[in-house]
């Protein structure tokens, strides 16, 4: 006689398991507890072997008869049920624990010594906001080029080309790592090369040097915190990097040997840099340390609500606020000293782009000795700030120096 759903509802627990038939295999096992679960005792090879179905009333009656039916196809084409559930458990298992966040995850904290910390936390807030709420839960080893494509699409749709094609540059890195620890077999990145809509690079916004008095006089003017205007002009001064400044501590200036430090980590060139500090810039470093000479920071955080550093907005905001939107950028100081340098200050070009610490093409150079040409920089910089000086002292006209003898 077939079990009913009644009779399965009503089997109360005894002192010892017991089994409720339904035929062809399948039963309903009441426990001493009360536990019901269903099981399918089949044979295989054999060999009598017992299927686990669920348990009663989460598997219905007709839901495990269904169960019944499917493994009852499996045994007709030769397979094991049994192997088949445990195998699907593994492979569900193993896809848990290996979704395009976690692979992603790892190979962030794999490469994260390769980068900058301001570069790394950019670039794991480009993932995290635009790729993980796409296809991070999947397993990367199901995702596909068209998921991958139909993610970067809607990016693509706000109008933020070049972010697209980073976030495709990354998931690429993504999908690689996968292959070489065994979790994916293709990289579909590989497939949309041409697929996006064309990124043309746009040099920083940076002004002239016929400009640099009326710069002066607007940073005199504009309305923002003693510290936000020594960050310019520190900045300008030294023309690093933004990102090299918002990361930068007091314990790596030395005032008494004019130089400033920047370590190997903070760096683009994952690689000690020099600065060597001309007088203008060693005075606006001691105002500096009466404002924040009491953190670790050159330029903490004034909110430190969620960063201890400076926002890497700062900069730019004081810029536009001086009315420089569009017109220049803190990156921008750079091509404004590269540019003056090379028509003004006769310095050689090699000194000129080791001060900026540019990344060398030759991987056997780049290890170059981080003291290279430094007396001819410190010539320099001190040049640098001696003309911006001047530019800042005239009204209505450019400063011209004559080159130096270097």
């Amino acid at each position: 006689m077939l079990l009913s759903d009644i009779k399965a509802k009503k089997a109360a627990p005894k002192d010892k398991p017991y089994r409720l038939k339904d035929g062809d295999g399948l039963f309903l096992q009441v426990e001493p507890n009360g536990g019901k679960y269903w099981r399918l005792r089949y044979f295989f090879m054999g060999k009598e072997k017992m299927l686990a179905l669920g348990t009663y009333p989460e598997v219905s009656l007709l839901d495990a008869r269904d169960k019944r039916l499917a493994a009852r196809k499996l045994l007709a084409n030769g397979t094991d049920p049994g192997a088949k559930k445990r195998q699907e458990k593994r492979l569900a298992e193993f896809n848990a624990g290996n979704t395009f966040t976690a692979v992603a995850t790892e190979w962030f904290e794999t490469n994260t010594p390769k980068w900058t910390l301001d570069h790394a936390a950019r670039l794991w807030r480009r993932i995290e906001a635009n790729i993980l709420p796409e296809i991070g839960d999947r397993p990367v080893s199901e995702i596909t080029s068209l998921e991958l494509l139909d993610a970067l699409r809607k990016i693509e749709s706000r109008g933020v080309t070049e972010l697209t094609h980073r976030l495709l540059n990354s998931c690429g890195g993504i999908f690689r790592y996968a292959i070489l620890t065994s979790r994916a077999r293709y990289n579909p990145a590989n497939d949309l090369k041409g697929a996006l809509v064309p990124h043309r690079a746009v040099n920083y916004p940076t002004i002239q040097a016929k400009e640099l008095p009326n710069f002066f006089t607007q940073l005199a003017k504009v309305e923002t915190s003693p510290q936000n205007k020594l960050a310019v002009r520190l900045l300008m001064l030294t023309f690093v990097r933004t990102g090299e400044m918002r990361q930068a501590k007091w314990a790596d200036v030395d005032l008494d040997a004019k130089e400033w430090r920047l370590p190997a980590p903070t760096t683009k060139m994952r690689a000690l840099h020099i600065v060597p500090l001309a007088k203008q810039t060693i005075e606006l470093f001691k105002e500096l340390r009466d404002i924040t000479g009491v953190s670790e920071l050159l330029f903490p955080s004034q909110q430190r609500r969620r960063n201890p550093m400076m926002s890497e907005n700062t900069i730019n905001h004081v810029l536009q606020k001086m009315g420089y939107k569009d017109k220049l950028v803190g990156h921008g100081f750079r091509a404004l000293a590269s540019t003056t340098l090379n028509e003004h200050g006769g310095f050689r070009p090699d000194v000129i782009e080791r001060q900026l610490a540019h990344i060398e093409g030759n991987k056997v150079r780049a290890a170059y000795n981080r003291a290279e040409y430094l007396p001819e920089r410190i010539k320099m910089m001190q040049w640098w700030a001696d003309y911006l000086d001047g530019a800042e002292t005239e009204n209505d006209k450019v400063i011209s120096f004559k080159p130096v003898a270097v």
